[in-house]
């Protein structure tokens, strides 16, 4: 035992503390430990050791912790004196108190190790400096090939993400507006009426056709908005046949207050409008002139009452609005028109002698093409006929069918082979009679054709009226794809059904 521990104390009252005190060891020096090992690459430690060591610094000794030697010396390096702390053996005999520390013995003071041991505490720098197993040690080459495999699979995602929103937009883009409300509007805006624009309503019209009607005409600014606002609003209406007087640019609820206007409709007024023909303009001038049916078909039965020089008064009533005095009759009527075809005939400088088939060639023109394009397509028109080519235009067919008014730009198998003495699929040369009533412009097309080698032309573009004209039947088939590819774009659009 130690002699701390065999000793007996005293036991007088008066030298307790002193005996106390004295019998205590002598304390052991707390000496701070020391981490020596590698300062992290980039800290503040590995910072402040750099700066000790450039010139004009003194080095600052390296301590190196170390065991108690075994007589419980504490041994120095030889830079000077570093302390270090001293443990205790295991097995020592003392028992140590957790006020004073032990002196390890003799027999159990360890050895100096090579190795040093684990230290307790450091400074502030040894708290925030990363450890190892927090280094990033990936090498540089790598971390920057992750990175840009990384960049370009966020990317490649943001790239598909845009993709499919472009796809979604052209597709759905129209309806998603509408139904969001984010498209263009369907109506025009209240206060932009302005101008004049004449409507014939038919007898029995409802509000689709109405609803056209207005819009044609350049009232309206889409052709539905007319009836979906009938529909939205639940208004049930009746719609008297006549002519109209309105404005451009109205609204949907403007144009219904003014066909309701008994002062809009004009007082024997008819309308005879462009590419119209006799079969379905006739009822209309009954209803709005009130004149049967019977005495306007009985007027138009001999076209030589009017010093006309052909079968049929087809493509002389001249297209324009006419408006009568309340006892006119039905020949009055008809006279009226033929006279005015008369006039712009010889305004476009038409020979009498020809006028019959300058107005079969004006009517083929003002049924297939915009006005735009007028001139050209009597040069495809002219060019076939000199070279003996059949026209082949569905306008004709169609007129000869009965299937004129259909609304529709290709012809069904039936038309396009019956054998009747307008189609000019099945015959050379021009049909029998004009098919229309033809406008100045498609007169003086007629008379003054454009310049260029075009054998075939058609519409590509339903909705703009744009049209291809081709010198080769190779382009024109590629033009005629075109046409079904809009078609097939465009299911909803009836001009592209057979008629």
């Amino acid at each position: 035992m130690s002699e701390r521990d065999s000793a007996t104390p005293r036991h007088d009252p008066e030298s307790r503390l002193g005996d106390l005190f004295e019998n205590l060891p002598e304390p052991t020096r707390q000496i701070p430990t020391v981490d020596n090992s590698a300062p992290a690459p980039g800290s503040r430690r590995a910072a402040r050791e750099a700066a000790a060591g450039a010139p004009g610094s003194a080095p600052e000794p390296s301590p190196v912790p170390v065991r108690a030697s075994a007589d419980g010396a504490i041994p120095s390096n030889a830079g000077g004196p570093s302390p270090i702390p001293v443990r205790a053996s295991a097995d020592a005999a003392d028992t140590p108190t957790r006020a004073v520390p032990r002196i390890p013995s003799e027999a159990s003071a360890p050895t100096v190790s090579d190795a040093p041991e684990p230290v307790i505490g450091g400074g502030l720098d040894d708290l925030f400096a990363p450890h190892d197993d927090h280094v990033d040690t990936t090498p540089k080459k790598k971390r920057r090939k992750g990175c840009l495999i990384a960049l370009i699979i966020v990317l490649a995602i943001l790239g598909g993400i845009a993709a499919a929103g472009v796809w979604v937009a052209n597709t759905y883009g129209d309806k998603i507006a509408d139904a969001m409300g984010w498209g263009e509007p369907k109506d025009w805006e209240p206060g932009l009426a302005t101008g004049e624009a004449f409507v014939t309503i038919k007898s029995g019209d409802t509000g689709s056709p109405v609803s056209s009607a207005l819009y044609e005409a350049g009232v309206t600014k889409t052709e539905d908005v007319f009836y979906d606002y009938l529909v939205d609003e639940n208004v049930a209406v009746t719609f008297y046949p006549g002519v109209y007087r309105l404005q451009q640019k109205m609204t949907a609820e403007a144009a219904l207050a003014a066909l309701q206007d008994d002062g809009n409709k004009m007082a024997n007024t008819v309308l005879m409008s462009e590419g119209a023909t006799i079969v379905s303009s006739l009822p209309t001038m009954a209803d709005t002139l009130g004149i049967p049916l019977a005495d306007f078909e009985a007027a138009v039965k001999d076209p030589s009452v009017y010093g006309v020089d052909a079968p049929s008064l087809e493509g002389w009533l001249f297209p324009a609005k006419y408006e009568f005095d309340p006892d006119v009759t039905a020949t009055q009527v008809i006279q009226r028109m033929v006279d005015r075809t008369r006039e712009s005939l010889t305004k476009a400088g038409v020979p009498e002698g020809d006028a019959q088939r300058v107005l079969t060639i004006a009517s083929i023109i003002q049924r297939e093409g915009r006005t735009d394009d007028f001139a050209k397509v009597s040069r495809v028109i002219q060019n076939r006929l000199d070279i003996d080519m059949k026209l082949q235009m569905d306008s004709t067919a169609q007129y000869g069918y009965g299937t004129l008014h259909q609304g529709v730009v290709s012809s069904s198998a039936e038309a396009l082979e019956d054998p009747n003495e307008w189609n000019t699929y099945y015959h050379t040369g021009l049909p029998a009679t004009p098919i229309a009533s033809s406008s100045d412009a498609a007169i003086d097309a007629a008379m003054h054709p454009a310049d260029g080698p075009w054998l075939y032309f058609v519409t590509v573009n339903l909705a703009t009226g744009e049209t291809q004209f081709s010198e080769t039947y190779e382009e024109h088939l590629a033009g005629v794809e075109k046409w079904r590819a809009w078609c097939r774009d465009n299911p909803d659009n009836g001009g592209c059904a057979a008629g």
